[in-house]
C-alpha cells in the first residue's frame, strides 16, 4: 500500500479516518457525469458510449429520445501488436486463453468499460483480453496513451466526479490503479479482495469504494464449496492518499441479517441521492438487498420472480450472474434491475420494493439512467441491443442495436459536430 509522503496528507488521512463511520456514497457512473455536465467546455453534446465486448467496438449513441447510433469506434486499433505481444510470452498467452474460454463465454474480451476526457475528445477504454487501458482520439481514433494494468486482465472502471481521473480494477492482480485520465498516468493504487470489480467514487470524491468478487469462473458453485472463491470484500479508501479507511466483510453482515445461505460477492451497486444506503446484488441471486451506511448494517431484502426457463444449474449461470445491473432514478424513488439470467428487467418502488411490469430482455448485463433521467437503459448482451425503460411506467420506450455483445453503458460527452472518427 502506498506509503503517505507528506503532513497534509496525513492530515487529510487522521480526517478520513475519524469520519469512516459516516462515510457516504453515491454511484460513480451518473454522479460523475452530472458533475462535470455543469463545467464541461462549450461545443459538446451528451451522448452514451456502449462497450461491444466481443466486436472490439463501442457504439455512440443518443443519451435520449429514441437512442440513435451517431457513430462507431474501433478500441482495438492496435489489436495485431497486443497479439504479437501476448503470442511471444506464454504466460500472457496463457492468461489470454483463459480469459477467452473463461469469463469472454469462448470469445475475447476487448471492451469493459468506457468514459470520456472532460473535454469529450477522447475515450478511455479498459480492455480485459489486453490487460490494459487506452485512450482514443474521438477524432482520429489513434491511441493517445495506453497503461498495462498489473497483472493478465482489466476490468470495471470509475470516474471520479470532477472528471480528471479514472480507476480500474486489474483483477488478476487484486489491485486498483488511479490513472490521470488525460495523460494515462498512474496517480496512485491499492490493494483490494480477490478480483477486484466494481469501482465508485463518492459524491465529494473523497473516498473510492472497490467491490471484490472472488473467483467467478468456476464450476465449484455449490454453497459447501463456497470457501474456494476467494476473499470478497468492499475496500474504502481515501481517493487522494489511497490509504484504506474502511473494509466491509458482507459476509458477516448477511450472516447477521440470517441469510447464511446467500453469497457476500458483491457486484452492481446503486446509492440513494441523499447517499445513507446502499443498493448491491450478489452472485446467484434473483434480487438485490439494502445497506444502511452509517448503521453498518443490512436491512432489507429483494426477492425477483424467476424466469421458469432459467436453468435451475447454477454452474450454467455467465460468471455466477444471475441478477447483474441496477440502477437508481435521480429522484431516488426508483430502481432499475437487470435480471441477466432471467431475461428481464423491471423498475422497482424503492419505498415499498414493488417491482413494475416484467420487460423481456435478453440477458441484460448492465442498467444505468437516461441523460434526461426518465430512463433506465439497459445492454441486451444477447441480441445485441441497448434498450431504455421508463422509470416512471416501467414499460420498454426505446431500443437500438449495436454492436456484438454490448456491456457497460456510460454518459459521455463528444464534441457537437461528432460522427466517427476520420477514415485513414
Amino acid at each position: 500500500m502506498p506509503a503517505v509522503r507528506t503532513r497534509g496528507a496525513r492530515r487529510h488521512l487522521l480526517g478520513a479516518l475519524a469520519a469512516a463511520l459516516a462515510l457516504t456514497v453515491t454511484g460513480g457512473g451518473s454522479v460523475a457525469a452530472s458533475s462535470a455536465d455543469s463545467a464541461r467546455p462549450a461545443g459538446l453534446r451528451e451522448v452514451m458510449f456502449v462497450g461491444n465486448n466481443w466486436d472490439g467496438t463501442a457504439d455512440v449513441i443518443e443519451s435520449t429520445g429514441d437512442f440513435a447510433r451517431i457513430g462507431r469506434i474501433n478500441v482495438i486499433p492496435d489489436r495485431e501488436a497486443r497479439m504479437w505481444e501476448i503470442g511471444l510470452n506464454p504466460l500472457k498467452l496463457a492468461f489470454f486463453l483463459g480469459i477467452r474460454q473463461g469469463p469472454g463465454e469462448g470469445h475475447d474480451q476487448f471492451v469493459d468499460d468506457m468514459y470520456a476526457t472532460p473535454d469529450g475528445s477522447a475515450m478511455v477504454v479498459s480492455r480485459p483480453s489486453f490487460a490494459d487501458v487506452v485512450s482514443i482520439d474521438l477524432r482520429t481514433g489513434r491511441i493517445n496513451w495506453r497503461f498495462p494494468v498489473s497483472g493478465f486482465r482489466s476490468d470495471h472502471m470509475a470516474v471520479s466526479p470532477d472528471g480528471t481521473r479514472v480507476a480500474v480494477s486489474a483483477s488478476t492482480s487484486n489491485t486498483v490503479h488511479v490513472l490521470d485520465i488525460t495523460t494515462g498516468r498512474e496517480t496512485g493504487s491499492f490493494a483490494t479482495g480477490d478480483k477486484p470489480h466494481e469501482n465508485v467514487f463518492s459524491a465529494d470524491g473523497r473516498h473510492l469504494w472497490n467491490m471484490a468478487i472472488g473467483e467467478v469462473t468456476t464450476a465449484l458453485d455449490d454453497p459447501f464449496w463456497d470457501w474456494t472463491k476467494g476473499d470478497r470484500r468492499i475496500t474504502v479508501v481515501d481517493a487522494l492518499t489511497f490509504e484504506r479507511v474502511r473494509v466491509i466483510d458482507m459476509r458477516a453482515r448477511l450472516d447477521a441479517f440470517g441469510r447464511k445461505d446467500l453469497s457476500d460477492a458483491v457486484r452492481p451497486v446503486a446509492f440513494t441521492p441523499d447517499e445513507s444506503k446502499l443498493y448491491f446484488q450478489v452472485s446467484f441471486f434473483n434480487g438485490f438487498l439494502e445497506y444502511d451506511v452509517a448503521a453498518d448494517r443490512i436491512t432489507r431484502l429483494k426477492t425477483l420472480p424467476q424466469n421458469p426457463a432459467t436453468d435451475p444449474d447454477r454452474t450454467t449461470w455467465v460468471n455466477d450472474s444471475r441478477h447483474h445491473g441496477m440502477s437508481m432514478s435521480p429522484d431516488g424513488k426508483r430502481l432499475c434491475i437487470a435480471a441477466t439470467m432471467d431475461d428481464y428487467a423491471t423498475v422497482v418502488d424503492r419505498e415499498t420494493l414493488k417491482e413494475g411490469p416484467l420487460v423481456e430482455a435478453s440477458k441484460p448485463y448492465w442498467a444505468t439512467v437516461s441523460g434526461d433521467g426518465r430512463s433506465c437503459v439497459i445492454s441486451e448482451s444477447g441480441t445485441d441491443r441497448v434498450t431504455a425503460i421508463d422509470f416512471a411506467t416501467g414499460r420498454k420506450v426505446a431500443s437500438v442495436a449495436v454492436g456484438d455483445h454490448p456491456q457497460r453503458v456510460r454518459l459521455a460527452h463528444v464534441p457537437a459536430d461528432w460522427t466517427g472518427p476520420a477514415a485513414r
